[in-house]
């Protein structure tokens, strides 16, 4: 191995460590409660240089889409497993519940899930993933006369986050997050 190739690798090494570093000072942040994640403060904690954190985490957003990459995985297999249901319309009941519980606790996982770019390709596949699940859900419902035309995966993802923020901007009430959720999941039958 030539000097340069050995250099080389121990720089991966070291911005693989950095990474890891930035990521674990940006996940104790948000456990202390400050979800603010200034890129300049977070560089100032872990250690390192902010052009070494915006190397890895051009702006928020992308670290915000690392930070929560381990859920949003989660989401996918849940949106997979509720596909594979044999019932149709109660996978995607369960989904719908599940999904709106996730963005409910977490504004920054509502945020990447309703965002219309990522700064990941891996954040891109995993919506597209979640987006296919629920369209065979959706596509088994409709074909069973139990959900309407017309309604795509996309329009499910954009009302589970007006039902967020109608949570959040009336206070966090669980009671209408579940009167919300049942008002879409009726809008979601073919009209009668």
């Amino acid at each position: 191995m030539t000097p340069s190739a050995e250099r080389g690798a121990v720089l991966r090494a070291d911005a693989a460590r950095n990474r890891a570093r930035v990521l674990q000072v940006a996940r104790e942040q948000l456990a202390m409660g400050d979800d603010s994640l200034m890129l300049n403060t977070i560089a100032r904690l872990a250690g390192v240089g902010v052009g070494t954190v915006y190397r890895h985490f051009p702006n928020r957003h992308a670290l915000l889409e690392a930070l929560l990459a381990e859920r949003f995985q989660r989401l996918v297999d849940e949106a997979q497993a509720a596909a594979a249901e044999e019932d149709a319309l109660s996978g995607l009941h369960r989904l719908l519940r599940f999904i709106l519980g996730r963005i409910l606790d977490d504004a920054g996982f509502a945020a990447v899930l309703e965002s219309a770019g990522d700064a990941d390709v891996r954040t891109s596949a995993m919506k597209g993933e979640l987006d296919r699940a629920v369209a065979e859900l959706l596509d088994r419902a409709r074909r069973a006369g139990a959900v309407r035309r017309g309604i795509e995966a996309d329009d499910v993802r954009r009302l589970l986050c007006g039902i967020e923020h109608a949570v959040r901007s009336g206070g966090n009430d669980a009671e209408r997050a579940e009167i919300y959720l049942d008002v879409l999941l009726e809008g979601l039958r073919p009209p009668r």
